[in-house]
């Protein structure tokens, strides 16, 4: 793990887990319990984690973008976006959907950059 703090965390990136649905009549929380605590959201721990996966798969597919918009003539970042967040989620990995926005609005913005 890189030495990400959690001051290094930004505002804007998001702090919970998967939305969680329970069945039944009486009133429920979607919490989990962690070291005898139970908490709703990421661990501070889990959240560095995390973040720094995500921030890790901004800076890969960065350069990935630049060059695939170069080398395909007509190509857009609006058309070629969405075809890298299904490559994304064909991968299978852990992410949020929260977090896939997350990337994917930095990923944006880096590409408008000269």
């Amino acid at each position: 793990m890189s030495s990400v703090t959690l001051q290094d965390v930004p505002a804007d990136f998001p702090r919970s887990r998967h939305l969680a649905s329970v069945g039944g009549a009486q009133p429920k929380a979607s919490v989990r319990l962690v070291q005898g605590r139970f908490l709703e959201g990421w661990t501070d721990t889990e959240l560095i984690e995390r973040f720094d996966a995500c921030h890790d798969l901004v800076e890969q597919l960065t350069p990935f973008c630049r060059e695939k918009l170069a080398s395909i003539t007509g190509s857009t970042t609006e058309s070629l976006l969405p075809r890298v967040r299904k490559g994304v989620l064909n991968k299978g990995w852990d992410l949020t959907d929260a977090e896939l926005d997350w990337i994917f609005a930095r990923l944006k913005s880096r590409l408008a950059e000269p």
